[in-house]
């Protein structure tokens, strides 16, 4: 069994407005590229459904729920200055959250391999009382509730390669001795988390592992991350399934970001973490869309998490390497092995 699935549904492109960084264009122009690379007909469609109240309330509280509810049914607005709701905002995020809900459900069931889910609105800055970073729900930590709810699902590792570090999900999941989280983003940024000194509390410490880089690290410096922590990490920890946080704003020409990534570093990478679930738990893992800001590195960093989950040895890279040198990362590197035991 090799099946790759996708998840969509029409209405994750009616959370819009124009004009902001994260708008229904985004996943217009991932979809078009995919259909013109002539890949998205060979993919198993995951038709998602509503996320329930009681899945959505295993990790956000009553009130956080109601209000975005309630701005949708208003009309739109705002619920931070970066974080907008239109009409039917409350309906693609619930179809977001239940659509990677599904694609887990399949995966946990034997029915699919691996997948993507190509959802909107994205969700990683998402706590459980308030929507933030353009994220209204916190679709993976839903849909990583959900997984645990199946039988012989101990533990899941989250992965999460998006430049800004997803404060929601760590805060989640952060006294979860059954959830390991760990990040990758750009630091100092939005939203000032994720020092190397957030390891997790009470029952949880020790399951997260951030990694603050400098800006202007790029493929070299991200593929030593997953090689030197991921990979020892995730072996350590045995989880039985991987959920990936994917961002594709680390491209060196993304407008809202300063590091140095290439689509070819992406795909290494994204090569990296499906060998990685491979070894471990038997190729299940899921990607879920969060950031990614420039049209063409976010519609070809998906293609080619595709294709690496497809286990195809193809890189596709119409934009070329970083046009300058990066930063190195060795004296981080050794100090998360020290810190986290990983030498």
């Amino acid at each position: 069994m090799c099946k790759t699935a996708y998840v969509y549904h029409p209405v994750y492109l009616e959370h819009n407005q124009p004009g902001h960084p994260e708008n229904a264009r985004r996943l217009e122009c991932v979809l078009r590229t995919l259909e013109q690379e002539d890949i998205l007909g060979s993919l198993t469609l995951v038709e998602p459904r509503p996320a329930s109240e009681h899945e959505l309330l295993s990790v956000h509280t009553p009130q956080h729920i109601e209000n975005v509810r309630r701005v949708a049914d208003q009309g739109g607005g705002h619920m931070d200055p970066d974080t907008y709701v239109s009409p039917r905002s409350y309906e693609a995020a619930v179809m977001a959250a239940g659509g990677l809900i599904q694609a887990v459900n399949q995966v946990m069931q034997g029915e699919l391999r691996n997948g993507f889910a190509l959802i909107r609105p994205p969700g990683h800055h998402a706590t459980a009382t308030r929507a933030m970073g353009f994220c209204l729900f916190n679709n993976i930590a839903v849909a990583a509730r959900s997984a645990l709810e199946h039988e012989g699902v101990e533990r899941v590792l989250i992965v999460d390669f998006d430049v800004h570090h997803g404060n929601g999900t760590q805060d989640i999941f952060g006294d979860d001795p059954d959830v390991f989280y760990f990040s990758t983003h750009q630091y100092p940024y939005y939203p000032g988390t994720g020092a190397k000194t957030e390891i997790g509390s009470g029952a949880g410490q020790g399951t997260v592992l951030n990694v603050p880089l400098p800006p202007g690290v790029g493929d070299n410096g991200y593929a030593r991350v997953i090689e030197e922590l991921v990979w020892p990490l995730a072996e350590r920890l045995g989880p039985s399934l991987i959920l990936v946080s994917a961002g594709y704003d680390g491209h060196w020409d993304d407008p809202l970001a300063h590091m140095s990534l290439s689509l070819t570093g992406y795909a290494g990478l994204q090569r990296q973490l499906v060998s990685l679930a491979d070894h471990l738990c038997d190729g299940r893992i899921l990607f879920t869309l969060e950031g990614g800001y420039h049209l063409k590195a976010l519609a070809y960093g998906v293609l080619n998490g595709f294709l690496a989950l497809r286990g195809e040895d193809i890189v596709v890279d119409p934009l070329g390497p970083a046009p300058h040198s990066e930063r190195p990362v060795d004296a981080l590197i050794a100090e998360l092995k020290d810190l986290h035991r990983l030498s």
